[in-house]
């Protein structure tokens, strides 16, 4: 005989215990043998103790043959808070038909990311799961019920989205990954639109799903994936600190922290940093770190063409995105992986109020075959396109060279900058006085006896350095301040402060580019 429970509390218990056990307790120690933790526990340790508000709990595959095996359907999804601020968080679980997407389960996490954008909450995926389900997406009804729901509200920006690669992705958390704003992938996991078994079906041909869509890809030859951690713990670690460098919803401000450092104290390591040999590389992180808020450098896509770095900061507590060359890849000429991640940078920037600091020392663009096959020129005038559209303020310092169509794209004279700042060794022209020379005066200057043509070269290459100084373009105007280079924090900061206006909101975007797609 059934024991009465008039008011259901029983079932109730009972339908959310066979929820909560997820795939099972073998499902789940084969997970953890990995050295990866559940998506459940996963969600526990991404949020603040005690403030996941799950939704769909209950939620089971509508195929009556599936229903007795997909607890939340597979799909984890709710609201929660990371560091007081709240956020609304899906996970995939692996544990449950190795986490593919069925009809339910990923209706609510799309229900959950259109909500979520609605009423401005951060939307952050763990990713784990192999595409969708067979069964549910076969056929016209299962292809036509399943597919991508073009009427829902589109990718915007108007709320921040991170998805984390925790496992081997393949279809949906790989195309979720594409439009966020921040990827953050685990070594050991693959992010890739079909994995090897597909490959070999379709095509015949043979790869691991590390070659497919490893972190060693993703770093160095797509530049999708924008952090990289050791492990599941370091991952979450790393999405609760880089939500701090945004505003919970566009419609907001980036948060503001207190600062104790003093803006105003010199920095004299900073003549020790720059050579003053123009020819001679240095690490532009070392300044970098000088003149920003310590600690709180976020570089995204570090491996992806590094002659140009591309960070989150703060410069006086006030969140700031750095566009900076560095001499030490490739002399600082930047190639069409460092247009790329310029464009998708000030993209991002641009459409969460974030102004821009673009530091110069560049020789100007890479130039290749192997970079002319990839675009050269339409990457170039992307970059400058999303300069064009973007309306945050900007602030543009010239250290050393800057040569060329770089100085434009690096923000330089006549890009609508807030303000144009040069160190008193700044060298600005079209190429080096050597190189332009050789080009312009070459043939005249072989035809003269040796020691005649050597000592009208050096002239030359004098009186064109000479030109290159950042004085003639100060004395027209071009260059709004000379500074001491021990100054530059000062600077900065003074700068950046005048920008966001008298109540902070002449920094706000107009969101021009809220609607550019990631790298394009």
């Amino acid at each position: 005989m059934n024991k009465p429970d008039p008011h259901g509390l029983d079932a109730l218990k009972t339908h959310q215990a066979a929820a909560l056990a997820m795939g099972g307790r073998e499902r789940i120690a084969r997970q953890h043998a990995k050295g990866r933790m559940t998506a459940r526990e996963r969600i526990t340790t991404l949020l603040d103790p005690e403030s996941f508000d799950e939704q769909g709990l209950l939620a089971r595959s509508d195929l009556p043959e599936a229903r007795d095996r997909t607890p939340a359907d597979g799909k984890i999804c709710g609201y929660g808070r990371i560091s007081e601020r709240d956020v609304a968080v899906s996970a995939d679980d692996v544990t449950v038909l190795a986490g593919a997407g069925g009809r339910i389960g990923v209706g609510k996490q799309m229900a959950l990311m259109a909500y979520a954008q609605r009423k401005g909450f951060p939307m952050i995926h763990l990713g784990d799961a192999g595409g969708a389900r067979v069964p549910d997406i076969m056929g016209s009804n299962g292809m036509m019920s399943m597919v991508y729901r073009i009427d829902h509200a589109p990718r915007d920006r108007s709320v921040p989205l991170m998805t984390l690669i925790m496992g081997e992705c393949f279809g949906g958390p790989t195309w979720t990954a594409s439009v966020s704003d921040i990827v953050i992938q685990v070594k050991g996991t693959a992010m890739c639109v079909g994995g090897p078994s597909i490959l070999e079906i379709a095509t015949g041909e043979q790869a691991t799903a590390d070659a497919l869509g490893g972190p060693a890809l993703h770093a160095h030859t797509t530049g999708l994936v924008d952090l990289f951690a050791d492990d599941d713990r370091h991952a979450l670690q790393l999405a609760r600190h880089c939500l701090g460098y945004f505003p919970s919803s566009a419609r907001d401000l980036p948060p503001v922290m207190p600062c104790s450092q003093p803006v105003d104290a010199p920095l004299p390591g900073l003549l020790d940093i720059v050579p003053a040999d123009p020819r001679q590389p240095y690490d532009m992180h070392r300044l970098l770190e000088q003149v920003i808020d310590s600690g709180s450098l976020l570089e995204l896509k570090p491996s992806y063409d590094g002659s140009l770095i591309t960070a989150l900061a703060r410069i006086d507590g006030h969140v700031v995105g750095l566009l900076a060359n560095n001499p030490k890849v490739t002399a600082g000429a930047m190639g069409p992986g460092a247009c790329e991640k310029a464009t998708s940078f000030i993209c991002l920037c641009d459409s969460f109020h974030i102004p821009l600091v673009f530091l110069h020392d560049t020789p100007g663009f890479f130039v290749s075959r192997r970079a002319e096959e990839r675009q050269m020129p339409l990457k170039i005038m992307n970059f400058i396109e999303a300069l064009h559209h973007c309306s945050v303020p900007r602030v543009s310092l010239v250290v050393r060279k800057s040569y060329g169509m770089a100085h434009c794209n690096m923000s330089g004279g006549n890009m609508g900058n807030d303000v144009m700042l040069a160190w008193p060794g700044a060298d600005i022209s079209f190429m080096a006085p050597a190189v332009a020379v050789n080009v312009a005066h070459g043939r005249r200057l072989a035809a003269l006896p040796e020691d005649e043509g050597r000592a009208l070269r050096e002239q030359m290459v004098e009186d064109m350095t000479r030109a290159n100084a950042p004085w003639p373009a100060a004395e027209c105007n071009l260059i709004d301040r000379v500074i001491d280079p021990r100054d530059t924090r000062r600077e900065l900061a003074r700068a950046l402060a005048r920008a966001r206006g008298s109540d902070g909101n002449a920094g706000r975007s107009q969101r021009r580019l809220a609607n550019w797609p990631r790298m394009a």
